[in-house]
């Protein structure tokens, strides 16, 4: 287990670290303020570790394409005194055309992305060129047929979008029209509603006026109406009688039986005849007082 002067010298490493690294980092800069505690002690501490680690990553790769570019430079130092020993051709040698060729398969090397210019190189990069070209093209149709499909649909959605529109002018048309009916009908209401009050008001002021004359409550329209209604009433039943008398009219003689049946059916009738008089008498009587008591 570390003592406290173990744990002190190694912060005390770690922050010279931390400010040697800032200053490499910020370079002519100054260096922007920190609080110095432990834990940003530790966080900077990480990111240098991270730092160093990165740098020593770039610098293998770069060690790396430097040996590949020494190889490369080898190789081609190689070939040209290859050539120049097999057919004595060096590259300044070379036509205008030639260094065209030259530099077209330089270029397709490099687009096919091949190790070198050899034809054992070029082959499978073409073939897995075309083998790309045939899967861009499947592709293409796949995307063709969707984009169809889609253009279809477009075309479906926009013909509902439009009847849609349509439908919506129409419903438009239609409430203007319904509310322009609901307005009208309320304003009726609200007309008859002002009538009905008004009449209200008249007919109790015609009432407050008919009880201060002295009139009977018999001659209202009420009373005469369910006067009328009995008067009816009545009629509905005399009818029956009325029948019944004529079907004993129509019997073959019994002449003693005959004629009581005839006398007490004429007696109902007489009595019935005698109340309907009576009735209609009163109504016929009550205009005539009504107008008098008015007059």
């Amino acid at each position: 287990m570390e003592g406290p002067e173990e744990e002190q010298k190694e912060a005390e490493e770690k922050a010279e670290k931390i400010a040697l690294w800032l200053k490499k980092i910020f370079g002519d800069q100054p260096i922007p303020k920190y609080e110095v505690n432990p834990r940003t002690t530790d966080i900077l501490y990480h990111l240098l570790e991270c730092n160093q680690a990165r740098d020593r990553d770039v610098f293998l790769v770069i060690e790396d394409l430097k040996q590949k570019a020494r190889e490369y430079e080898s190789e081609a130092k190689y070939l040209q005194d290859l050539l120049m020993e097999s057919v004595n051709l060096s590259f300044t040698s070379l036509s205008n055309m030639g260094n065209s060729y030259l530099n077209a398969l330089v270029d397709s090397a490099l687009v096919l992305e091949t190790k070198d210019t050899s034809l054992a190189s070029f082959i499978p990069a073409v073939n897995s060129l075309t083998a790309d070209l045939f899967h861009t093209k499947a592709r293409n149709e796949e995307m063709e047929v969707e984009l169809s499909k889609l253009g279809k649909n477009l075309t479906a959605t926009l013909i509902l979008e439009k009847c849609l529109q349509e439908d919506l002018k129409k419903a438009e048309l239609h409430l203007s029209m319904e509310k322009a009916k609901v307005d009208s009908r309320i304003s009726n209401i609200d007309f008859l509603k002002a009538k009905s009050d008004d009449l209200r008001l008249r007919i109790k002021a015609a009432e407050e006026q008919l009880s201060a004359r002295g009139m009977d409550a018999s001659l209202s329209h009420q009373s005469l109406m369910a006067l009328s209604e009995k008067l009816a009433e009545l009629k509905q039943q005399t009818a029956p009688l009325k029948k019944k008398l004529e079907s004993y009219l129509d019997l073959m003689p019994n002449p003693s039986l005959a004629q009581v049946k005839i006398e007490e059916a004429k007696r109902e009738l007489n009595s019935v005849d005698a109340e309907l008089t009576k009735k209609v008498d009163m109504m016929e009587l009550l205009p005539d007082q009504s107008k008098r008591r008015f007059t």
